[in-house]
């Protein structure tokens, strides 16, 4: 019925893009007016409708039309390159805050232009991301013409770009362009500082993410995070990895009998789809022996079953060459889907440690987390966000949910004209990569170029070794050899290329094809293995296929494939033993390919939920970041009145002191616990007072009096310090102690989480539990940062300049006194230690030792009178 109606009367998305090409061509009609004019002219123009915009005269929706039409005009004349009707309705998705979903080689960099140039009118910062260092400068690099033309600046953050005065030049620019990771970690870096002059970035207002999808769904599952090294006591992960080895693995027997319950064999079993171990009872009772105690479970010996619990996963579900590589004696992550190796990433929790005892490379020693973002939460600062990509609505939902944006389809330019075939699909691997390899070389030997997209390091090396027997010419491009990826792709369409490369290889690259290659049949796709995500396999078929070019695309699968083992080769193996299919026989069917489709659509399904359960515990970080950041850039800020501040703390701590030592208001004034008041200012605050001095009448008279007694002693020791100073040290002290209150504060939140699900056995639920615990926790961390303050800043000593002069002039007395007094001694010493015979070397001549100093003042010099220039 819905089909029916779509058909009828249109899609919502038909009707959105309907509505954008009667602006598109409002655009269009104004293309004659400024091709007429000349560059000084359409100059002018744009500059007039700029300052308007900056002025508060017009907003931006008012100057659209121009603003794009101009854009257009400038980009036909200076890039040679004019935006199609359906780019320029890309560009309005874009500044909605939509996600513009645009067939790969639609012209993605092209479209950006224009939202880009309409939003950097305003004159607030303008950011582009795009998904790795290449695409960052080359886009920078070949629109700044553009952009420049149009009296725009444009800076780009890469990861070489080290110094942070050249970083904070990129970011003064009208346009950056950049990397999610590297505007993220700025972020971060930017809320460590000390000063407002050494943050960065300059804003957060418009932001246009390229291969949204890549970005804030694939990365989001992992937060950024600085860290650094910790204090807290790591385990023996060597002992945990021999344990773990020597643990057997079991599985789960189902009983036939509805009545019994499923049991476990062996001591652990793997559950592959949740990527998790389950320790049986022997299991458990074993490692209890081997590690020497009672109870693994127990308290004091947590840490040992969490290690063992990451030594089981480092063992037997993360693989090498799949999910990491080994590399210069080090553990590298593998970003499982663009291919590319993580350098500079770290498993947190342990994992990593567990990945370097089970390599057996030097284990590095566990770290805290100093700063720590999603991906979510920091897109979600900006004013508006928008995305681009060639698929998206497979994760439409998800868009909506976590970032509020909605997903607009723009048709192509030109129709495709790509053959996409049904799958192909193998009783095993071996069978399954022997046609793949035939298939090859019946590409290679036509000269139809063919890019083949592999899962994994481990399964594109596997295919080179087959290729290499056959004698096929081909490139390899995964995680091993990334550093030059852009050529290596943009290379894969000529005449006989063969490219085996991860599935998101050369993402945002062009392939480029010549007439000969599209006379063959253009460039041909084998998809080696379903991803997990519907996404990640569309992305490879559209490297075919660009502009209305023809080409082709063909996945080869077998049983034997995680996906398909893991999640749906049930009912597709009782297909294939009911058809009876032979050694080397395929079958291919559109209900086998819509079979694997559900089996992927069960992934992305579970993938979201774990994205929203890693979202959902960051939003209660996320809060307390803010609060934390906030008063962080108000204390940065040199007009911030921290006066006030403290004496707002000095108040809450007499209240909290009186409160500990029972004293409340209305109580009688005969009951004060004075003798608390005396020990406490003596323990925190080093000042002695006398009970005399602080007897009231009343709960109100004795706060008043002890509020009065530590300000006055406090800024008495401060006067020396001149008003400027005085703030400065305040300032910085109050910075240090509030960076490290929060460190140990994500160290505790992070040992929260780490064990808060365990709540779940109890019927409660671990979200409610942690935001309870958490929020408890950041009250008392407030608590503490202001008494921790007021106690600092009560116990430094400061000098006055006068006092420091006479201290140094008194030090300078008395070493020369000292001075004196031992060479007299040195002189008699030296008498006692050379013999009648030897020639004795007089205090006032030059050293033997040739260094041009006297004697005296070098080698003869004593020992207590060296000691006494080295303690100066």
């Amino acid at each position: 019925m819905i089909n029916i109606f779509s058909k009828i009367f249109g899609t919502s998305n038909d009707r959105e893009v309907k509505r954008y090409r009667k602006k598109a061509e409002a655009i269009t009609a104004l293309e004659e007016k400024y091709q007429s004019l000349s560059d000084e002219e359409l100059q002018n123009i744009f500059n007039e409708l700029k300052s308007k915009v900056q002025n508060g005269e017009i907003e931006l929706k008012d100057v659209l039309n121009d603003s794009f039409a101009i854009t257009r005009e400038a980009s036909k004349r200076v890039l040679n390159m004019r935006h199609y009707d359906v780019q320029l309705i890309g560009g309005m998705v874009l500044n909605d805050g939509r996600i513009a979903e645009m067939k790969t080689g639609e012209g993605k960099t092209l479209v950006a232009t224009l939202p880009v140039v309409l939003n950097a009118m305003t004159g607030k910062s303008v950011h582009v991301v795009t998904v790795n260092d290449y695409l960052a400068s080359r886009d920078a690099t070949e629109l700044k013409p553009l952009y420049n033309f149009l009296g725009f600046s444009v800076g780009s953050i890469t990861g070489d770009l080290r110094d942070d005065t050249l970083r904070k030049e990129q970011y003064d620019a009208d346009i950056t362009y950049g990397t999610n990771n590297e505007f993220g970690f700025d972020f971060l870096r930017d809320n460590m500082g000390y000063d407002l002059a050494d943050k960065v970035q300059r804003g957060h207002y418009f932001v246009i993410v390229d291969e949204v999808d890549s970005i804030l769904i694939d990365e989001a599952r992992t937060p950024l995070i600085i860290s650094g090294p910790t204090n807290h006591k790591s385990a023996d992960y060597a002992k945990a990895n021999q344990i773990a080895l020597s643990l057997e693995k079991g599985e789960v027997i189902t009983p036939k009998s509805a009545e019994e319950r499923p049991y476990s064999t062996g001591d652990f079993t793997v559950d592959e789809k949740n990527r998790s171990v389950l320790i049986t009872e022997k299991g458990i009772e074993k490692a209890e022996q081997l590690f020497g105690v009672d109870n693994l479970y127990s308290l004091e010996n947590a840490i040992l079953s969490h290690h063992l619990d990451q030594a089981l996963k480092a063992n037997y579900i993360f693989v090498k060459d799949v999910d990491y590589v080994v590399k210069d004696n080090e553990v590298i992550i593998v970003d499982e889907f663009t291919g590319r190796l993580s350098e500079g990433r770290r498993f947190s929790e342990g994992l990593h440690q567990a990945l370097e005892a089970k390599e057996g490379v030097s284990i590095k020693e566990e770290s805290q987390t100093l700063a720590d973002i999603t991906f979510q939460n920091y897109f979600r600062m900006y004013n508006k966000l928008a995305g681009m990509t060639g698929t998206a609505q497979t994760e439409a939902t998800e868009f909506a949910e976590i970032y509020n944006l909605d997903v607009v389809s723009i048709p192509t330019n030109v129709p495709v004209q790509r053959i996409d075939k049904n799958d192909l699909i193998y009783k095993s691997e071996r069978e399954k990569f022997e046609a793949v390899s035939n298939k090859i070389k019946y590409y290679h030997e036509k000269g139809q170029p063919v890019l083949v997209g592999t899962a994994s390091i481990e399964k594109s090396e596997k295919l080179h070794e087959l290729l290499t027997k056959l004698k096929i010419p081909h490139t390899v491009l995964n995680a091993k050899q990334h550093e030059k990826e852009g050529k290596i792709i943009a290379d894969a369409g000529q005449k006989g290329a063969v490219t085996i490369a991860t599935n998101m290889a050369g993402r945002g690259v062009d392939i480029k094809l010549t007439k000969e290659t599209l006379d063959l049949g253009g460039l041909a796709i084998i998809g080696t293995e379903r991803h997990e995500s519907r996404r990640i396999d569309n992305q490879l078929r559209g490297r075919s296929g660009r502009q209305g070019d023809i080409g082709e695309s063909q996945f080869y699968l077998s049983l034997e494939d995680n996906l398909l083992r893991i999640f749906g080769s049930d009912k597709i193996k009782g297909i294939m033993e009911r058809i009876g299919i032979e050694e080397g026989e395929h079958i291919e069917s559109k209900m086998v390919t819509r079979a694997v489709e559900n089996a992927q659509k069960k992934v992305e399904s579970m993938h979201f939920e774990q994205r929203k359960y890693i979202l959902e515990y960051d939003d209660v970080a996320n809060q307390q970041r803010k609060v934390i950041y906030n008063f962080r850039n108000d204390l940065l800020n040199p007009d911030y009145d921290i006066t006030s501040k403290l004496d707002e703390h000095r108040a809450d701590y007499i209240q909290n002191l009186l409160l500990d030592g029972e004293i409340i208001d209305g109580m009688p004034a005969e009951d004060f616990n004075y003798e608390y008041i005396i020990v406490k200012f003596k323990e925190e605050l080093n000042l002695i007072v006398e009970k005399e001095h602080i007897i009231s009448d009343d709960y109100q008279s004795l706060e008043d009096k002890l509020i009065s007694i530590i300000k006055e002693v406090y800024e008495g020791k401060m006067s020396v310090a001149a008003p400027e100073q005085k703030s400065e040290i305040e300032r910085v002290l109050y910075l240090q102690i509030l960076d490290k209150a929060w460190r140990e504060h994500l160290y505790a939140m992070d040992t929260l989480k780490t064990g808060i699900g365990l709540r779940g056995y109890n019927q409660k639920d671990p979200l409610v539990e942690y935001k309870k615990e958490s929020y408890n926790m950041f009250i008392e961390l407030i608590s503490n940062i202001k008494t921790e303050i007021i106690k600092v800043l009560f116990t430094i000593q400061l000098q006055s300049k006068e006092d420091a002069q006479k201290e140094q002039e008194a030090l300078e007395r008395m070493k020369e006194k000292m001075e004196e007094e031992t060479e007299n001694l040195v002189t008699n010493l030296d008498q006692d230690e050379f013999s009648s015979n030897e020639k004795k070397i007089a205090r006032n001549e030059p050293c033997p030792c040739g260094s041009g100093k006297k004697y005296k003042q070098c080698c003869g010099k004593s020992g207590p009178k060296r000691g006494l220039a080295a303690g100066n």
